[in-house]
């Protein structure tokens, strides 16, 4: 496969174009802004639609419309942006319709600053807006998966009607890397519960108010059978040598990269640290972790925020083995030699 050096950024356009990507409704925002302006000009040369919106709560009221009318719709934000589209994330999970957000992480909260974090774990994966529903959220680690996570996504909200978030960081959106398109061009069906405006379609009818107390809670309850059957369908996780680790690191994006590295600092010096990546952050890959819990002496969560991830990882190997946390705040990135410092740290605490 040849290869292009591009920013992740850019990447992840030609992703959502070479994955069936229709439409883009977006505002911009840094560190972001360049998927807006990839869009602006591959979307339209393409025969796809662009439009910058007026504002985020604008883009995603018009990727609710766009959704509902059948089209396969995205945008990308960073944390302040995404924050302005969590009524309209609500909305689409209450009327089951599928949408891709690329969210680029930034430092906060507030304005905070461009710089990468990873501060948007729990707006993301815990439900992002009000009502008891689910994203889908993939996260990507290298240039490589911007491209190969946003080319599946349109496919995996299409098949489950959900939002389907790209948790990215400033730094994989900033950084080129060589990068492999793949060569077939996807495109959408027809849904059959799409309103389309023809004769077909007359009679669907796509709402998120339900008046009727037992309606709802029936919904509901439909919601969260589709999340269970999601959770053992598409979990998904990387592991690096953690076949005869005494120790475990667990990170995710530009923190997994530092931690790879670490990794191999650590393993030269004679020290048996694996390392294990969710690439998937909901649904979140507990089972696999809850075995490692039992195998290894302790675990340590490496990212750049206040231990968001950690509290899921608690969760998964139940008291098997301590969890150590390895944070990090104001856009701050570690080196890998700051990363094994931490380590030897807590492992020969």
């Amino acid at each position: 496969m040849t290869k292009t050096l591009i920013k992740g950024n850019h990447a992840i356009v030609r992703g959502a174009l070479l994955g069936g990507a229709t439409h883009f409704f977006g505002y911009p925002i840094t560190p972001a802004s360049e998927i807006a302006h990839g869009a602006a000009d591959l979307f339209t040369r393409s025969g796809r639609t662009f439009l910058q919106a007026e504002s985020e709560t604008s883009a995603i009221n018009m990727i609710y419309g766009a959704a509902a009318a059948g089209a396969r719709v995205m945008t990308a934000s960073s944390g302040p942006g995404v924050s302005l589209m969590l009524e309209g994330i609500s909305y689409l999970a209450g009327s089951e319709l599928p949408a891709v957000i690329v969210d680029v992480q930034r430092a906060g909260p507030g304005l905070g600053n461009i710089w990468p974090e990873q501060t948007d774990y729990n707006m993301c994966c815990k439900g992002g807006g009000h009502g008891a529903f689910r994203n889908i959220v993939l996260a990507p680690a290298s240039g490589q998966e911007m491209t190969d996570f946003a080319y599946k996504a349109f496919d995996l909200a299409d098949k489950w009607r959900m939002t389907v978030i790209i948790l990215s960081d400033a730094y994989i959106g900033q950084m080129m890397e060589p990068v492999g398109f793949p060569s077939e061009v996807k495109h959408g069906q027809r849904k059959d519960w799409a309103v389309y405006g023809d004769a077909e379609s007359r009679e669907n009818l796509l709402t998120s108010i339900i008046m009727n107390q037992k309606g709802l809670s029936e919904f509901n309850e439909k919601l969260q059978a589709k999340y269970r059957r999601v959770e053992a369908e598409i979990v998904d996780w990387e592991e690096i040598q953690t076949e005869d680790s005494d120790y475990l690191l667990v990170a995710f994006g530009i923190t997994s990269r530092i931690a790879a590295t670490a990794v191999r600092m650590l393993r030269e010096e004679g020290i048996k640290v694996g390392l294990f990546r969710p690439r998937t952050l909901w649904p979140f890959p507990s089972a696999r972790l809850a075995e490692l819990g039992e195998s290894v002496k302790s675990i340590g969560v490496a990212e750049l925020n206040d231990g968001m991830m950690a509290d899921d990882v608690d969760l998964a190997v139940k008291g098997k083995c301590p969890v150590d946390r390895f944070n990090w705040f104001g856009g701050y990135v570690p080196s890998a030699e700051e990363l094994v410092e931490k380590v030897k740290e807590a492992f020969n605490g």
